[in-house]
């Protein structure tokens, strides 16, 4: 017995003697000297300002930084420095329309498919700058995205940060597929619910399989080529409000019409999505509860291109009324969220959905500080959409000046998450 314990307390006592090291041991520090910084809340940027990343985190920042001994440095001449964009309302379970329709992805294509696909998509927008994706809906593809995002968060494929909304939720008999035989059961792109009861069921249940945001419905077209109506009541809206608030979970609302979008701000959620027959009243209603417009223009062209449209100058009817509702939105002064409901259009060009706000009027450094700051604080991320002390060292460095010109986020030189060069 002798000879067996002398060995390993030894190895028990270097250990030991060890660990003091380990935990005392040095952050990796690295110093970014762009040409200027955009810290995604003033409009205009720091000329000679520097960022100091210590750990995951940002340790300082501001100009002639005092820098630790060991310190990484990396220069970016002639580039901005910023924070990492957050898409606002994105699917990665999904691949643009004109690829394979939408009915096709939810009942063809293998769930193993569209999990490989999905984390192709995350890898790419990464590399396109958004640091946080919201992905609201899986579209038939169940809790994948809560697979994908402990995949990502492990470090087992590259992505950014999600936010999952998982299946989405939606009035019974009012999603698709459709077109089958009567009474057939069809696998549907989101889960059905109905009553206060059976929606608060669905709030739950989705929350409990790892859901970070709950999705609901408020209108939707019940038949092909009718007009969307409202589904969900006020009453129903207002339960799963609440339910989802109750867990600490915000709620996004998919709202065309005016009633849709009327029932959903008497609710109280967080943000609302499209909004395309919004009138001036429901948005100075939603600004004065300070809920959030995604507006998806991006979405809507992508769509109308598909079905053929190719003048700029005259749009068709479903673009039009998206861009009208937009300009009413900032006329009301709702705060906007920048989301391109990307998987309608190709993951990686998130940045088409800032380029069409910036087309209906809103400034760069508006629509830059929508894409940073203005998401976050949607979103209730308090760890990041700014170049700040202690917020995460989410970063990017772009060749150019994008608070002059967002063509500057199609030049991405660096991309940083968590202290991490990923490009």
């Amino acid at each position: 017995m002798k000879v067996l314990i002398a060995p390993v307390s030894k190895l028990l006592l270097a250990l030991v003697l060890a660990l003091p090291f380990a935990a005392n041991a040095e952050p990796q520090r690295t110093l970014l000297r762009p040409a200027q910084v955009f810290d995604g809340t003033d409009p205009a940027p720091h000329p000679g300002w520097q960022v100091l990343v210590e750990g995951e985190r940002i340790a300082a920042v501001g100009p002639n930084l005092s820098v630790p001994p060991g310190t990484q440095t990396i220069d970016l001449p002639g580039q901005t420095l910023m924070p990492g964009m957050i898409e606002g309302h994105g699917h990665l379970f999904l691949h643009p329309y004109n690829e394979t329709p939408w009915d096709d992805q939810v009942l063809h294509e293998p769930l193993a498919l569209r999990t490989i696909r999905a984390a192709k998509a995350a890898e790419t927008t990464l590399r396109a700058g958004f640091t946080t994706e919201r992905d609201l809906g899986t579209e038939g593809a169940g809790y994948a995205d809560v697979g994908l995002k402990k995949a990502i968060d492990s470090g087992l494929t590259p992505g950014p940060r999600l936010l999952v909304a998982t299946r989405a939720i939606v009035a019974q008999g009012a999603y698709g597929p459709k077109g089958f035989e009567p009474g057939v059961a069809v696998p549907q792109g989101a889960e059905e619910a109905s009553g206060v009861e059976g929606v608060v069921r669905a709030v739950r249940n989705q929350i409990a399989a790892g859901a970070d945001v709950v999705k609901l419905y408020a209108d939707y077209h019940y038949r092909p080529g009718e007009p969307s109506l409202p589904t969900f009541s006020e009453a129903e809206l207002t339960a799963a409000t609440a339910a989802a608030h109750d867990a600490g979970r915000t709620v996004a609302v998919h709202a065309v019409t005016a009633e849709g979008m009327r029932r959903a701000i008497a609710a109280g959620v967080d943000t609302i999505e499209h909004g395309d027959e919004g009138t001036p009243a429901v948005f100075k209603a939603m600004a004065a509860k300070r809920i959030a417009f995604c507006p998806t223009l991006a979405a809507g062209e992508a769509i109308a291109r598909y079905r053929g449209w190719t003048d700029p100058e005259h749009p068709p009817a479903g673009v039009w009324e998206g861009r009208t509702a937009f300009r009413a939105a900032l006329a009301a002064g709702v705060p906007i969220c920048m989301g391109g409901d990307v998987g309608v259009f190709a993951h990686g060009d998130n940045a088409s959905e800032m380029r069409a706000m910036a087309a209906e009027g809103m400034t760069p450094a508006a629509v830059l500080i929508a894409a940073t700051s203005g998401n976050a604080q949607a979103f209730r991320l308090t760890d990041r959409g700014a170049v700040k002390t202690g917020l995460l060292a989410d970063l990017i460095a772009v060749e150019g000046d994008p608070t002059r010109d967002l063509s500057a986020l199609t030049r991405i030189k660096l991309v940083m998450k968590g202290g991490a060069v990923v490009r």
